[in-house]
């Protein structure tokens, strides 16, 4: 059996710190320096810059993925069983991220493309 007041909690403080971080980053959001001389600072500001967008892609879709779980854990039934088998989903893994969908066998049927 599923602890889902514990798992809801656990997300609303992941979701918490994921809006920390966000708020953050965009206090220290910095403009390319096109004036930096030489090409590897250019180069350099430009990887940077690209990863700070990449991180916020990824925190932003964290959010989007908590706020779905907290709505399935609040509504659904059925969370905390495998979308493709129905079969209950081992707490370990959802102790570990609640905001999977699949048991271990059909989340490795859907990385290797079986149906």
């Amino acid at each position: 059996m599923i602890d889902r007041k514990a798992i809801r909690e656990a997300l609303l403080a992941r979701r918490q710190m994921l809006t920390r971080e966000t708020d953050l980053s965009q206090l220290e959001t910095v403009e390319l320096d096109q004036t930096r001389v030489g090409r590897l600072s250019r180069a350099a500001a430009m990887q940077d810059h690209q990863m700070s967008l990449e991180l916020a892609r990824r925190r932003e879709a964290m959010l989007e993925a908590i706020a779905r779980t907290l709505v399935r854990i609040d509504e659904d039934p059925d969370y905390g069983l495998c979308d493709d088998c129905g079969e209950a989903i081992a707490p370990a893994r959802l102790a570990l991220d609640p905001t999977q969908l699949c048991c271990v066998h059909c989340a490795g049927k859907r990385e290797q493309g079986s149906p």
